[in-house]
């Protein structure tokens, strides 16, 4: 049964609209509904390209303020991940949005936190004016909560919550479900695929660009003659 806890703090690598569905399940509101152009799906890449070492992607962990244990993909049929909703969540945790092309998102969110569950009938757990998810049940190993406007399923694994959540319009329960399902700790390969780009070595010179005027602003010269 589902616990109140605070809302995450989120707070992106890049400007994001995209919030974690709190098992209370208030309706999440959030990034765009369609993947960007650089959106790729979860899962094992087929890429014969070796991945980064292993020092480079703890790096690359620590710039979003999370470590690799904390990062986990999923998959859904038709959902692609939106890369720059990559996230922190909480004190170390990991977020990221899911989207299909018909404007359908799924949230994942890792935290540390002691329980997936509760009373969630216990309305003192609850902050006046928030109803208690209307519908709390098992579902194999996990949990699934629900309320009018959101659902989401929540498991424990080794000291952390793992939650996938979404609006009822947005995604069924079956599809979040199989995205629960799918859910596992990032590889190697994942995280190289999840975790944005290591920012530039300090002291690297800009790329020359040859189009740009010796002198001057280096705005663009579109001097005519007096006729036009």
């Amino acid at each position: 049964m589902t616990p109140h806890r605070r809302a995450p703090r989120f707070r992106p690598v890049r400007t994001i609209t995209t919030a974690a569905l709190a098992l209370a399940l208030a309706a999440s509101a959030g990034c765009g509904t369609e993947p960007p152009p650089d959106a790729r799906a979860a899962g094992p890449s087929g890429s014969a390209v070796p991945a980064p070492d292993r020092a480079e992607l703890e790096a690359r962990a620590r710039a979003v303020q999370t470590v690799p244990e904390h990062v986990w993909v999923t998959e859904a049929d038709g959902f692609a991940l939106a890369r720059q909703s990559v996230g922190v969540v909480g004190d170390d945790g990991f977020g990221s949005a899911y989207t299909s092309p018909d404007g359908g998102r799924i949230q994942l969110s890792v935290e540390r936190r002691p329980h997936a569950v509760a009373d969630c009938t216990d309305t003192s757990a609850h902050p006046a004016g928030r109803k208690p998810p209307a519908t709390c049940e098992r579902d194999g190993d996990q949990w699934y909560s629900a309320t009018e406007a959101g659902h989401a399923y929540a498991r424990e694994k080794g000291g952390l919550v793992v939650t996938v959540s979404g609006t009822r319009q947005e995604v069924d329960r079956a599809t979040l479900r199989a995205a629960a399902l799918a859910a596992h700790r990032a590889d190697d390969r994942e995280l190289d695929e999840v975790l944005p780009p290591a920012a530039p070595a300090s002291g690297q010179q800009p790329v020359e660009r040859g189009d740009l005027p010796p002198a001057g602003d280096g705005a663009p010269n579109n001097g005519v003659g007096a006729s036009g």
